[in-house]
Order: structure tokens, then sequence, then C-alpha cells
């Protein structure tokens, strides 16, 4: 089981990676099996082919992600952060979206579960 600091440290890799634009490299983040959950209530992505379609597309897009709060860990197998996406939104131009990002992660440290809570009220323009 990893540790909170573990998942702390993840959770930090992976607002730089995605920032970077570095799609495998995330991808590397995440176990074979895991689900993405972005916004929560969207339908999940799953598996390595949806997981690794999912960051090229953000990646080309050249989504930026800054932690606001945390990453927080916790006593079991999860994690959680406070982070501003900034993206420029087809029709709409640069957006800016706080959202919380909650992670969960299996017995070798990588994410199973990646969900991302906000709505269309929380898209604001940059």
């Amino acid at each position: 089981m990893p540790t909170s600091a573990d998942m702390k440290a993840v959770m930090t890799r992976y607002a730089a990676l995605v920032s970077a634009g570095d799609a495998e490299a995330v991808v590397a983040l995440y176990a074979d099996n895991a689900t993405i959950e972005d916004p929560v209530g969207a339908p999940i992505q799953s598996g390595r082919e949806a997981i690794v379609k999912f960051y090229q597309g953000a990646c080309a897009s050249g989504v930026k992600i800054k932690v606001l709060s945390g990453p927080y860990g916790s006593f079991g197998n999860s994690a959680a952060m406070t982070a501003e996406v900034l993206v420029d939104v087809p029709g709409q131009g640069p957006t800016r979206i706080e959202l919380i990002e909650v992670m969960e992660f299996d017995a070798q440290g990588k994410i199973s579960a990646m969900r991302a809570y906000w709505a269309q009220e929380d898209m604001k323009p940059a």
C-alpha cells in the first residue's frame, strides 16, 4: 500500500506532467485497468486505451494544471487536491476551471481511479 507521502508525490508529478504536455508519462502513472471520471457524472473512461486517448487529447489541447491546495493524503488508498485547470475551450477561448481531483491508488502506487469534481458553472474566462 502506498503511503500518504507516495500518493501526494504522484499527484504533484501528475500536475507537472499534464502541464508539460507529456501524455506518455502521465499515462505511466496509471494502472492498466484504471478509470477516469472527469467530470464526475460523465461517462467513465476505463482501461489503458481510453486513458491514453484522454491524456493525448488533454495534452494536445495545452491543458495546464496549477495545484491550489494540497495534495492531501489519507490513511487509506486515496488522496485529493484542489487545482486550477487552464485550457483553451473551442468556441469559448481561454478558460479556467477550479476543481477537486480525487485519486485512488493500487498496492503498487499506480493511480487506479481519478475523479474530477467540477461543473459547467465552474468554467470561467481566463
